[in-house]
């Protein structure tokens, strides 16, 4: 059980960057009371003493704000992030190092009895207002945007995004990436958003994105016809805050 704890524990230290100590996080960190909660409700649960562990985990809710079944299986390592909101429900399964954000709904579109909801793979992040329904899969390592609604599989390793959710595709994951360089994360902002700010925004990407495409074949050309090339060190490589200043002065 300590063990758990230590890891509960750890894991916020290293996920999130507001929290600066073990005592702190420990006293302070609703989303590790819950999950610290589910266990011993989820034991009872287990001991076929329903009713009991039903109670425990509405006191849990009452507490935390975060309301998970007893019957709800959570692996090692899962953080819950400000966890105001969540629900998680009775055949949920979630593997170890999952993270979820607040108002995540990990819910069920059936009445009937059975596995009604979702089972996610380990590493799953899951953002903030996400509604994940269903007897669905959520691969190893997938990432679901903010406010997106899930109702299919989602492949490992893959980001879905919108209502209905739908798989970014490659486009957009250059654009993440590109984005990641420039100092920010396009994370969760698909193409089709209706934004003039944000179409903008990924025209800036993009156009980064072809740049960075040119610049390399160009330097391929000068390296195959014998020129020589320095390495030359990018803001993007060692950020500097100040260096949109320095270009100004």
């Amino acid at each position: 059980m300590f063990r758990h704890l230590r890891e509960d524990i750890a894991v916020v230290l290293e996920r999130d960057p507001a929290a600066r100590t073990f005592f702190e996080v420990l006293t302070t960190y609703p989303g590790v009371h819950a999950v610290l909660w589910h266990r011993l409700s989820h034991r009872l649960w287990n001991w076929n003493l329903k009713w009991l562990a039903r109670l425990s985990s509405a006191l849990a809710r009452w507490f935390t704000g975060v309301e998970i079944h007893p019957g709800a299986k959570i692996g090692r390592r899962v953080f819950i992030d400000h966890g105001m909101g969540v629900v998680i429900g009775e055949t949920a399964e979630l593997g170890d190092d999952c993270t979820l954000y607040h108002g995540v709904t990990l819910g069920g579109t059936s009445w009937q009895k059975g596995k009604r909801h979702p089972t996610l793979g380990p590493g799953v992040i899951i953002g903030a207002g996400a509604k994940v329904l269903g007897p669905i899969t959520i691969g190893a390592g997938a990432k679901i945007g903010s406010n997106a609604v899930v109702v299919k599989d989602v492949p490992p390793g893959a980001t879905a995004v919108g209502i209905p959710a739908r798989i970014i595709d490659e486009k957009d994951r250059a654009r993440e990436a590109a984005a990641k360089k420039l100092g920010f994360s396009a994370y969760a902002v698909s193409s089709d958003m209706n934004d003039p700010v944000v179409k903008a925004i990924h025209g800036l990407i993009d156009h980064s994105v072809t740049t960075d495409k040119r610049l390399e074949a160009i330097l391929a050309e000068l390296k195959r016809l014998g020129g020589r090339v320095e390495a030359v060190e990018r803001p993007e490589d060692r950020f500097d805050p100040d260096y949109l200043n320095k270009i100004v002065d």
